[in-house]
């Protein structure tokens, strides 16, 4: 059912108690989350002040986003509005919320099995290419801009998907994701130069076009003193320019770096415990759907191996077995992002 909405002018005030009661509502539960966490782990993860501004500054990015006037100008009276609107999420709110979420929430919430697949799958930069055009472009088919210029409940819906287009966007490249490795520097950039081009080729059809494509924003002047076509070729402009300056800053940034480190084409993540963690429950779950014969394992009826897994040799020892001064911090994080 749709919930249409009247506006009496471009500018005029609306609340937006939807919005703001769902971001309200996300901050408490990543605040509670991480406190039951650190709670029930003998060996707490920290969350540092510098991500706790980041993801500050992901929920203040959302919050412009998402409520008065950016909100409003973006349902229904410019395609400008909109596409700066999705632009603000993908290249703001998704990785500062990436960077920001505390450690063991973002554990806890990618340890399920099916999650777990999806992502490692989703860290292909050919995939996640392929995921995010989809995404971004789809949700830009007139009828899904119809759809959210008149239902509150389809606007939220395609902002959600609008941020998860943004986060798979960038775990490839900020990592932060046990078991899910950063690319190399050389590929990572090469996987922002695609992002920056492939996504954004609708921008083109908006500047090339000759007449405006959605009757949703033929009152653009009253808004923004734009005609509607002028509008939407200055929307392509503003799409294509954020998308190229952001993403390949980015990837600038990731080769200057790598150039003054000792491994110039190497990772610069390093294995920590819950990197090692999470290979070990694949593992497992491999052996429980497969079974093992009796002198590998048996499987038990509750799906775990008879015999305690030895630990692979290139992989580093849990944190409660080292010895020795100044042993590294059992805390699973990953080292401050290189990037």
């Amino acid at each position: 059912m749709l919930i249409v909405f009247a506006a009496v002018g471009p500018f005029a005030w609306m609340p937006h108690l939807l919005s703001w009661a769902v971001l309200v509502a996300g901050t408490v539960a990543v605040v509670l989350g991480h406190r039951r966490l650190t709670a029930a782990n003998p060996h707490p993860m920290p969350w540092t002040r510098t991500q706790v501004i980041q993801f500050g500054g992901a929920v203040l990015a959302a919050m412009v986003a998402l409520t008065w006037p950016l909100a409003d100008l973006a349902a229904h009276w410019s395609l400008t509005a909109l596409v700066l609107q999705r632009v603000i999420l993908v290249l703001v709110v998704a990785p500062l919320l990436l960077l920001g979420l505390p450690y063991d929430v973002v554990q806890w919430t990618t340890r399920p099995a099916a999650v777990d697949a999806v992502l490692l799958r989703l860290n292909r930069p050919p995939v996640a290419i392929a995921a995010v055009t989809v995404l971004l472009i789809g949700s830009m088919t007139p009828f899904l801009v119809h759809a959210q210029s008149a239902s509150f409940l389809a606007r939220g819906s395609l902002a959600s998907l609008i941020v998860a287009a943004g986060l798979i966007l960038w775990i490839p490249v900020l990592g932060r994701i046990p078991g899910i490795p950063r690319l190399k520097p050389v590929v990572r950039f090469a996987y922002l130069v695609g992002q920056a081009v492939v996504p954004a080729f609708l921008s083109f059809i908006y500047i090339f076009s000759r007449h405006p494509l959605y009757a949703e924003f033929v009152r653009s002047h009253q808004a923004i003193g734009l005609r509607p076509l002028t509008d939407q070729q200055i929307a392509g402009f503003v799409s294509k320019l954020s998308m190229l300056l952001v993403l390949l800053s980015v990837g600038a940034v990731v080769l200057a770096r790598a150039s003054t480190s000792d491994d110039e084409f190497g990772g610069d993540d390093q294995l920590v415990w819950a990197d090692v963690e999470r290979q070990f429950e694949r593992a497992d779950r491999r052996g429980a759907r497969v079974g093992t014969n009796p002198d590998e394992g048996q499987a038990s009826p509750g799906g775990t191996s008879a015999q305690t897994p030895t630990r692979a040799p290139d992989l580093p020892p849990d944190p409660s077995e080292r010895s020795g001064p100044n042993p590294d911090p059992p805390n699973g994080e990953r080292p401050p992002d290189q990037t």
